[in-house]
């Protein structure tokens, strides 16, 4: 077999099982379609619209007391909502039992004087009568165009019967549970009713009927009489446009001023509703009903038209045959692969954003790739066999990112490196030497516990996309951002630090039932720029970092525990994490080797929201005690000091006693009054 020889009769019978696959349209195919028809529709900007959602929620409740508020607190919003100049209120709550209070005909004299849509819902129970449609049809009787439901759910008759409008409010989810298309009409106990925001639209321009086109084929047009018909499919469906963003309001802080808006009421108090899954997201049914009505007044219904499918499969077929033809010629081949993915993506992207047409491009890639696989197939064969060799060579030393790294590019197996900046991890066990103790002679217990600990240990570093570089006695070290790039290196290399010590927490208490010691853990986490690769020699290497940096993330654990805290970090790291979690200055330091001091850090688990305020405050005072150290204040230091030794939930006591002797010791030392408060370590 040579290496570019291609087989027509393969390639045509994979392109042949694609089509089929695409024609038979099984459920996780559109599945797939649905989902990409999702991220076509959130590209799209958000557009404001006119129309308003009040959601009765937990402030609603403490302001009008438990739910359901009875019918003249109904009758009394209406009223408020008008007064605020909306144009037309729509009720999104379904009232169909009598009020506990016997105010129904409060809020049914109430409906007589405003315009008020409400809601039903199509059941598979006929639970109430159902009251007059106002759907027309015009053409066959409408037998099977229709989503049907055996009976209809309604308002007590005295709300039902005097209001505007009544329209069903169900929602109509995909395979996936995510809502795109709402129908506009519905059969309800063999009653063909209007959907809540095509009813909304028939009371907002003053219209008597909604008409509906129908053939033997479906649902082929819905018309508001005073307005343009609405494109619909069989099923008289439309699809959302979810890029419209209702203005949403808490009932118990309304604006002065709807200026004429639709106002849409509905629930959002937790445990009232469950939210409705969108393209956007999870959103309340009324902003679902609300968006499905801006929809119909914008006329920005999305289209999917009905030759969609036929004209996805034939420009399927024609491509697949086209670069079958063209794969012969390598390179004409992969450009062609290229426009065909890139054109079909192009196109269906812009069909949406200049005509709001949905189509499908997913079996254009799929099509592609499966012809492209075909050409290379002698050159998959061999360059397989190649990384299999690489994984057995290096497998058992390497770690599996590196090793996965290193079959994408062989090349990368020679000596050096790259600089890239890195967040680097030290750890070291504290209490080894009780550990050790305990176990006197016994070797194998001691390597037993320890190798338990380094599991743990790793474990939560592999699970915060960390690369394990070695071990070094009891200590580790790791680091994130190589081999795989890290945007969030830092983030995640201290979030790694946090659960490894959670998880030494949880380890400590299965040990100490054993009757095995504590361990404890000091660790030291510094960000910056060095030189990361194969480092070694023609023997033998290793996949390791090396550079200032490493050696100051080194220093910093082991000045864990001269501050008496857990984690210390430096500079760089402290300042990109200090958005997300709780950090605190510890000092200004010149590590052992070096002259030039670096300000360390600590951080904790983010203390509670309620205890958040009084922790900051601690921190200025924290602050202000560094820098009255700084300035050679001492008195005043000391005071600062005494004053927090039991704040940060006394985690901080052993510091600020280290504190004290630290004040003492500089006191004495004969400081030059330009000093910078940096602090000369002199142990490691």
């Amino acid at each position: 077999m040579k290496k570019y020889l291609l087989n027509p009769w393969t390639a045509l019978l994979t392109l042949a099982v694609v089509v089929a696959i695409r024609a038979l349209d099984p459920s996780f195919v559109e599945s797939v379609r649905l989902r990409y028809f999702d991220q076509l529709i959130i590209s799209q900007p958000a557009k404001t619209t006119e129309i308003h959602t009040v959601n009765i929620d937990e402030a609603a409740l403490d302001k009008y007391g438990q739910f359901p508020f009875p019918r003249n607190i109904y009758a009394d919003i209406i009223k408020e909502l008008y007064q605020r100049n909306a144009g037309l209120v729509v009720f999104n709550v379904l009232m169909p039992e009598a009020d506990r209070f016997g105010q129904d005909s409060v809020l049914g004299r109430t409906l007589q004087q405003y315009r008020v849509i409400l809601p039903e819902l199509a059941n598979v129970k006929a639970k109430n009568k159902v009251f007059k449609t106002t759907v027309q049809l015009v053409g066959s009787t409408g037998e099977g165009a229709f989503v049907e439901y055996p009976g209809v759910i309604a308002n007590v008759p005295i709300i039902q019967e005097r209001a505007a409008g009544v329209g069903v409010a169900n929602t109509f989810p995909e395979i996936d549970g995510v809502v795109r298309r709402m129908p506009l009409l519905v059969v309800g106990q063999n009653t063909v009713l209007p959907a809540l925001s095509l009813e909304t639209l028939r009371v907002a321009v003053g219209d008597g009927t909604i008409q509906a086109k129908v053939t033997a084929d479906g649902v082929q047009a819905v018309r508001v009489p005073k307005l343009s018909k609405i494109e619909v499919d069989p099923l008289s469906r439309i699809w959302i446009d979810w890029s419209l963003t209702p203005e949403q309001h808490s009932l118990a802080d309304l604006p002065r001023d709807f200026k004429g808006g639709i106002v849409v009421v509905g629930l959002s108090a937790a445990g009232l509703v469950q939210p409705v899954a969108t393209a956007r997201g999870e959103v309340w049914p009324q902003y679902m009903q609300a968006t499905v009505m801006g929809t119909l007044l914008n006329g920005t219904a999305i289209k999917r038209p009905g030759y969609a499918d036929d004209l996805e499969l034939l420009s399927l077929a024609v491509a697949g045959l086209l670069l079958i033809f063209l794969m012969r010629w390598t390179y004409v081949g992969i450009a062609a692969t290229v426009l065909v993915v890139g054109g079909a993506v192009a196109g269906s992207i812009y069909a949406y954003q200049h005509y709001l047409f949905l189509f499908d491009s997913f079996y254009f890639a799929i099509a592609t790739v499966l012809v492209a696989l075909h050409s290379y197939m002698v050159k998959f064969i061999t360059e397989f066999l190649q990384k299999q060799q690489i994984k057995k060579q290096f497998a058992t030393y390497l770690s599996p990112d590196l090793v996965a790294k290193l079959i994408k590019d062989p090349s990368l197996l020679k000596l050096g490196g790259e600089e890239k900046e890195l967040s680097i991890m030290f750890t070291d066990v504290r209490g080894f030497t009780s550990i050790s103790e305990h176990y006197g002679k016994n070797v194998q217990g001691l390597t037993t516990i320890m190798n338990r600990y380094m599991t743990a240990m790793t474990r939560k570093i592999l699970e915060n996309n960390g690369t394990l570089d070695k071990y070094i006695g009891d200590a580790q070290m790791a680091f994130w951002n190589s081999p795989l790039d890290n945007t969030i290196h830092c983030k995640e290399a201290v979030k790694a630090a946090l659960e490894m010590l959670g998880e030494l927490d949880g380890f400590n208490k299965e040990i100490t039932a054993e009757g095995t010691p504590p361990f404890g853990m000091g660790l030291g986490i510094n960000t910056g720029v060095v030189v990361v690769g194969n480092m070694g020699s023609e023997q033998r290497f290793d996949y390791t970092c090396l550079g200032d940096a490493v050696n100051l993330a080194s220093r910093l654990e082991g000045q864990s525990k001269n501050y008496g805290v857990l984690i210390v970090l430096g500079p760089v790291t402290a300042e990109r994490i200090g958005d997300e979690y709780f950090t605190l200055e510890l000092d200004c330091i010149a590590v052992k080797g070096k002259k030039e001091g670096v300000n360390i850090f600590t951080v904790f688990y983010n203390p509670k929201d309620s205890d958040l305020p009084q922790w900051q405050k601690s921190r200025e005072l924290h602050n202000e005690m560094l820098a009255q150290y700084r300035k050679q204040n001492w008195s005043r230091a000391v005071e600062l000091v005494n004053k927090l030794e039991n704040e940060f939930d006394g985690k901080m006591k052993h510091y600020y006693e280290l504190w004290l002797e630290r004040i003492e010791e500089m006191k004495n030392a004969n400081l030059p009054k330009d000093w910078s408060g940096t602090y000369v370590a002199t142990s490691k």
